[in-house]
């Protein structure tokens, strides 16, 4: 699928970043180019201390913000495939700076979206997540922006042989800033903060959500939100799971956040097909029909008033599944 393509991410030095890019390096040897484009230049030769261009001669690093949209086109030139997970996703970082996160997360995807326009690029995939349904938070707010806008550019693609989807997903295990990695460096301290005993969120692993959007890459229509089948958790599960010897000291909700998260609303649920492994949000206004896409994918209409929320959510994980989890994905030992 991306053997002999241009493939460029922004936000590469994240996360999912270099998840995706020892993925597609492990998967695709005869891809053509490799572009990650971000805009902290620590990160990058950091990076390229672990993918050095001697090993991996595909690979490129290009400092860049999405804000900056001639910097976005020159970095497109002769790409064929973009995955954009540049954003500024903390909650309490985004209601203290708030157009701080409206420039990146809102006003960077129009301008890689018109970037885009004006390229070669063939797809775009487009990172989201549970906190852009039923936003309450600013943070949530920009990726709902964001999500529209991605989906609305299929509007204007004229006849370009072009699809931009949307790939919206829970909280990625052990990615920088959440909540696993600062439970286990607060370990030590015998006591870890719980926001609300009753808080449950989605859990996915890195390799998950990259597996997701190498689907996205290869199967999407176009104008869809895709949205996986994924556990939940119960944060003081977590808690438990980390230091079950810890005191888990209540100290209330942040500004922002949900007891529960949501990534299908009950508004959304007219236009979501089932399609097995992932839910599809449809666009209203796509070039497809629900019956065709159905036809295509081998998925059916959800139940009209179906929601998918953390709390509601049918498969829960226990205590010893989220540290095996932990063991498996985050610290590569067991947890005592």
């Amino acid at each position: 699928m991306l053997n002999d393509k241009s493939v460029l991410v922004t936000g590469g030095t994240g996360s999912f970043g270099k998840a995706f890019v020892r993925t597609v390096l492990d998967r695709y040897p005869d891809i053509r180019r490799l572009v990650i484009y971000s805009r902290d230049e620590l990160k990058q030769f950091e990076m390229a201390q672990v993918f050095p261009r001697s090993e991996y001669p595909a690979l490129r690093y290009f400092l860049g913000d999405v804000r900056d949209e001639a910097r976005l086109r020159r970095a497109l030139e002769g790409i064929d495939i973009v995955i954009h997970a540049a954003a500024l996703k903390q909650v309490p970082a985004a209601e203290y700076n708030p157009f701080e996160c409206i420039k990146t997360n809102v006003l960077g995807a129009q301008n890689l979206i018109e970037a885009c326009l004006d390229s070669d690029v063939s797809r775009v995939v487009a990172l989201s997540t549970d906190k852009a349904a039923a936003p309450i938070n600013l943070y949530g707010a920009t990726k709902l922006c964001s999500d529209k806008l991605f989906v609305a550019a299929n509007n204007i693609k004229g006849t370009r042989d072009m699809r931009f989807s949307v790939v919206r997903y829970g909280n990625v295990m052990g990615s920088r800033g959440s909540v696993i990695p600062f439970f286990m460096g607060k370990k030590g301290d015998g006591v870890l903060p719980i926001t609300d005993p009753r808080m449950t969120r989605f859990n996915i692993s890195l390799q998950d959500g990259v597996e997701m959007v190498l689907w996205s890459i290869e199967n999407a229509s176009g104008g869809e939100v895709l949205v996986p089948k994924i556990p939940s958790y119960k944060i003081g599960d977590v808690a438990t799971a980390i230091a079950p010897e810890a005191e888990q000291k209540v100290i209330g909700i942040r500004p922002g956040e949900k007891i529960h998260e949501e990534m299908i609303t009950a508004s959304d649920s007219f236009n979501t097909v089932d399609m097995g492994d992932y839910y599809a949000i449809l666009p209203v206004s796509a070039e497809y029909t629900i019956e065709d896409y159905c036809a295509k994918h081998g998925g059916k209409p959800v139940e009209p008033g179906f929601a998918y929320n953390s709390g509601t959510n049918p498969e829960f994980l226990d205590v010893d599944q989220i540290r095996a989890l932990i063991d498996e994905h985050v610290t590569g030992q067991v947890i005592d």
